[in-house]
């Protein structure tokens, strides 16, 4: 098992976790007996500072609104957005092949760093529906548009470079249901596909949880009811998400009239997906049920410090420090 940290190649990341400087990262590697780094290619790859032996797999782009673009549905887009400029600022275009190029260059982006994985969110959620919870699309919808997407550029994928499709709360790939996991599959044209599972994303889709305990017991048993498809999960994101209580607030709402803007939306998705570093000692049993061959220690770094203290903190949950 390959023992990973999140990281993008984004401003932020660069600048105030590793102040423009790799031995910052190699630092933390070595401290905690990490192997490497999950990457996220948000800029051009700089190699000085993110050593290609380090990036062991890759996290590729995510736009949580995408089927009424792929779909062409252009008065849905508007509603959304409110102009054809702001369309094709989000999506690189005004066509889906122009949104299909940019997937192009960030998983030639991805092959080009020789990883063993890419990870693909699946889901689908308009910004006027995140707090009502009351979603357009079915998970048999978005699953079906995105296996169109994918077989898109499946093409640059290289054949023995795992594809490894994510969980998530919204419209999409839940993972709680057997026949949805098993219909993406069958639809994706790469020979080497399979599930990474996310530990806080499972969380997110029960708002009665309220211990770390009842997350670890809903995660085993939701996993469990997967039958042979479990086997293909070859990826664990692993942290912990309470946020029952808030979201249950943010559904009382009987509607949203306005689309979010970025900064809002980022601040709604860090409520809910909180990526909080497990402390319950039982977070192991997740570990041996599944027997990942990745397991990425994911959450949300304020600061070097911050980053290197979540790990610190998740690790001897586990037993490993």
């Amino acid at each position: 098992m390959l023992e990973l940290a999140n990281l993008s190649n984004a401003a932020f990341d660069t600048e105030s976790l590793l102040h423009g400087k790799n031995a910052y990262l190699e630092k933390l590697l070595q401290k905690h007996g990490l192997d490497g780094i999950e990457m996220m290619f948000c800029e051009p790859w700089d190699k000085t500072l993110h050593p290609q032996k380090w990036i062991k797999g890759v996290h590729l782009r995510f736009w949580p609104s995408w089927m009424d673009f792929w779909r062409e549905d252009k008065s849905a887009l508007l509603a959304e957005l409110g102009s054809t400029e702001k369309i094709s600022e989000k999506y690189g275009g005004l066509q889906p092949k122009d949104w299909l190029e940019a997937w192009r260059r960030n998983v030639q982006q991805a092959a080009s760093s020789d990883a063993a994985y890419v990870v693909f969110h699946v889901a689908q959620a308009r910004t006027t529906e995140l707090y009502t919870r009351r979603f357009t699309y079915s998970n048999r919808e978005v699953i079906g548009a995105t296996a169109e997407v994918v077989n898109e550029f499946v093409d640059v994928i290289p054949k023995d470079c795992w594809l490894l499709f994510e969980n998530l709360w919204w419209p999409g790939l839940t993972l709680q249901k057997s026949d949805e996991a098993a219909l993406l599959l069958s639809k994706v044209r790469h020979k080497k596909s399979g599930f990474i599972l996310d530990t806080g994303h499972m969380m997110n889709t029960n708002l009665a949880l309220r211990t770390e305990n009842e997350g670890i017991d809903y995660i085993l048993s939701t996993v469990e009811k997967l039958g042979k498809l479990k086997d293909l999960i070859k990826g664990v994101h692993l942290h912990q998400s309470l946020s029952g209580t808030f979201v249950k607030q943010t559904m009382q709402y009987k509607e949203v009239p306005y689309a979010m803007q970025w900064q809002e939306l980022m601040d709604y998705i860090i409520k809910v997906d909180q990526h909080q570093p497990f402390h319950s000692k039982r977070v192991g049993e997740i570990i041996d049920l599944i027997k990942p061959e990745f397991l990425v220690h994911e959450f949300i770094q304020d600061s070097y410090a911050d980053w290197d203290n979540k790990i610190c903190k998740q690790r001897q949950s586990l037993g490993w420090e």
